[in-house]
């Protein structure tokens, strides 16, 4: 009995050892690359006790903070170029993946989990977060891991006068968000943040850092829209500022089904792609309490806009433009276009800017449990469809779920599809977003909630774009398909499923820039741009990019 347990020990020891020694080696290695550096205390392995605390801080979707989900080996937390150099040559040399984290907001979690069972090492760019704003040369320099927050709070400092075309959300990454393209409220007038991107620096597969002369017009084409996680890790971007007016004018409409919503957000579709460039015009769609029977529910259309102008213009407008919804002056509150982001976020009125500031915000998609998709729609839908919409929303599961339908237009159709990665231009009247949230003691059934999201999904599947049903890079969906992570043959293929759906025709030209960047994918998740491995004969690589 004693020799037979002593073989289970010393089989047991060594299979804790061999599952200890990639992270011993990855973090000798780190010290050799980094011998005059704290590198060290800025490593968080499975063994330190503040490694949960760190990897959880910047996780919005729940759903992958739980005991069963993959975690990484170590998360580094650089503070300067070199550390992320080091964690990338320590990565490669000994075969662990990185996945790169700036806000946490990927809706699949890839900035700092895996759906595979593979070893691999966060490098999370909390404290690389500087901003610097120049107010004379309407510029700006950030760090990817800065949030959108605390950049627009920064840019609010400076100049009442200037701001910039990235999303309401203040605990976004900089970095996440202008790599998968980044709309807010002033898209329709200056196109999306990554449009308004004039440098970067990056750090390639081999450690270099590159700016935008130095990594060439094709890389800097890929980074500005064509995802995260696949091409480098970007320390850093060069903003173009925008002029904004010391005041902008924001409203919220809300309307009931008894109050004809349905009629409304039908009218809406037609004539909120239309409206001046100034306007950005959403509607809100949930279940609500009836005002007519607290008893009873019914579904609230909540219409809200920011206008780049005031009160008495904006009136006059709306008048004219979409009279059915009944806006008065009452309805309406002028603030600063900072503050107009708060409060089209949490609704927010005269917070002081120093709130954007706060990265543990919580909202129906950041701090909870989720599931998101997207669509874009270019003609309008029915009233007919919409009623059956409604009906999806009564169901237990819909208590917490949105819709978001975003208007077009105004810039975004004066913008080629090809100039940047992201293809979504002229043509779409609107975009959605769907979210369906739930708590924690729920999440055992997570998967009622989960496919309630997809029944609502196929249901709208005659409404929206097709040929391919398009979806936004920024709001992760892995039911759209993913990269198989060890089939070099198929990786094309497998990609191009989900690939031509956020990036249209541009997914070859992005492929085609990762074969020259990264041949060895060492850069990559479940829906990274792959390359075309170099072993394929050279037939086969113009037939896939001709395809």
């Amino acid at each position: 009995m004693f020799p037979f347990l002593f073989v289970v020990l010393l089989s047991l020891s060594r299979r804790i050892n061999a599952s200890a020694l990639p992270v011993q080696e990855f973090l000798h290695c780190l010290s050799l690359r980094s011998p005059n550096s704290s590198i060290a205390k800025l490593v968080y392995t499975q063994n330190n006790s503040s490694y949960s605390s760190v990897l959880k801080s910047a996780a919005q979707n729940f759903r992958f903070t739980t005991p069963s989900t993959p975690t990484p080996l170590a998360i580094v937390t650089p503070l300067h170029a070199s550390h992320i150099q080091a964690a990338v040559y320590c990565c490669r040399k000994h075969g662990l993946q990185v996945r790169t984290r700036s806000g946490g907001h990927d809706f699949e979690g890839l900035s700092y989990t895996s759906a595979y069972k593979v070893p691999f090492v966060v490098i999370d760019l909390v404290n690389l977060r500087s901003v610097r704003v120049n107010v004379e040369k309407a510029t700006a320099w950030v760090e990817s891991g800065a949030t959108v927050g605390e950049l627009y709070d920064e840019i609010a400092r400076k100049s009442k006068i200037l701001g910039f075309p990235a999303g309401i959300c203040p605990t976004l990454g900089v970095g996440g968000h202008l790599s998968g393209g980044g709309y807010g409220l002033l898209f329709r007038k200056y196109g999306l943040g990554a449009d308004n991107v004039i440098d970067a620096r990056l750090i390639d597969v081999k450690g270099r850092i590159l700016d935008k002369k130095s990594m060439g017009e094709d890389l800097f084409w890929a980074i500005r829209g064509g995802g995260g996680g696949t091409f480098g890790i970007v320390l850093a971007w060069k903003l173009k500022l925008v002029a904004v007016p010391a005041n902008v004018t924001v409203f919220t409409v809300r309307k009931t089904l008894e109050q004809n919503a349905t009629k409304l957000v039908h009218r809406w579709q037609s004539i909120a792609h239309k409206f001046p460039k100034e306007m950005h015009l959403s509607i809100a769609i949930a279940r609500a309490n009836s005002s007519e029977d607290e008893e009873k529910m019914t579904i609230q259309a909540s219409f809200t806009s920011t206008f780049l102008g005031s009160i008495d213009e904006l009136i006059p407008l709306m008048e004219e433009k979409f009279p059915e919804l009944g806006l008065v002056k009452e309805d309406c509150l002028e603030m600063s276009w900072a503050e107009s982001n708060l409060y089209s976020f949490l609704f927010l009125l005269r917070s002081p800017s120093e709130t954007l500031l706060n990265r543990n915000q919580k909202s129906s998609i950041s701090k909870t449990f989720f599931k998101a998709k997207s669509d874009f729609v270019k003609q309008p839908i029915p009233e007919s469809a919409f009623e059956g919409l409604w009906s999806k929303f009564y169901e237990d599961e819909a208590k917490s779920a949105i819709m978001v339908f975003v208007a077009f237009g105004g810039k975004m159709d004066e913008i080629l599809e090809t100039e940047y990665p992201y293809p979504h231009r002229a043509g779409n009247l609107y975009t959605i977003l769907y979210t369906v949230d739930w708590e924690e003691k729920e999440n055992i059934n997570s998967e009622k909630f989960m496919s309630w999201m997809r029944r609502v999904y196929n249901y709208m599947t005659p409404y929206v774009s097709k040929s391919p049903r398009e979806a936004y890079i920024n709001y992760r969906d892995l039911d759209i398909g993913t990269n198989k992570i060890n089939n070099r043959k198929r990786s094309y293929a497998k990609a191009r499923v989900w690939g031509v759906k956020y990036f249209k025709n541009n997914f070859n030209r992005l492929v085609n820039v990762k074969t020259i960047v990264d041949p060895q994918n060492f850069f990559r998740h479940e829906q990274s741009i792959p390359p075309l491995f170099l072993s394929w004969k050279r037939s086969d690589h113009k037939k896939h990019l001709s395809s």
